[in-house]
């Protein structure tokens, strides 16, 4: 799987401030609103997916970045997937590729790790359906690895 680093970032210098911090790096980041990530392993298992569907040819997308988009929302369509996880407000998840220090001080901003903390209100914003006794992140896991057999 390829070097990722999953943060939580709040800041005030918007979407667009914040991408370029990040490709200044020299990284490249896929920025998610924090209400629909459940937990680090949906994103861990999105990255994974994606990599996979370029290995074997199989990515409905042009760029890593798009294809991780796609298994973040459990989506085949690109552009509902972009809207569903696009970040609304001043807090972020931020998925690093090739950047180790992400240098939050030059852009004012604060690490917040809790913001992808699991949640059943997460999970329910995703689309996927609660069953009892088995916790929101792993029902989130399944919702991801559905979108291979959606693109069939």
């Amino acid at each position: 799987m390829r070097d990722v680093l999953i943060i939580g970032v709040s800041s005030n210098v918007g979407f667009d401030g914040i991408v370029e911090h990040f490709t200044g790096l020299g990284g490249e980041v896929v920025l998610l609103d924090p209400s629909m990530v459940c937990g680090r392993d949906h994103i861990v298992s999105a990255v994974a997916h994606a990599d996979r569907a370029f290995a074997r040819g199989a990515n409905r997308s042009k760029t890593i970045l798009t294809e991780v988009i796609l298994y973040a929302a459990g989506d085949r369509q690109i552009g509902r997937a972009t809207e569903r996880m696009r970040p609304k407000g001043n807090d972020v998840v931020a998925v690093l590729f090739g950047i180790s220090d992400p240098k939050l001080d030059a852009i004012c901003a604060e690490r917040r790790d809790d913001l992808f903390e699991p949640s059943a209100d997460k999970a329910l914003a995703l689309g996927v359906s609660l069953v009892d006794g088995i916790p929101p992140e792993d029902l989130v896991l399944e919702h991801v690895a559905m979108v291979d057999l959606m693109k069939q």
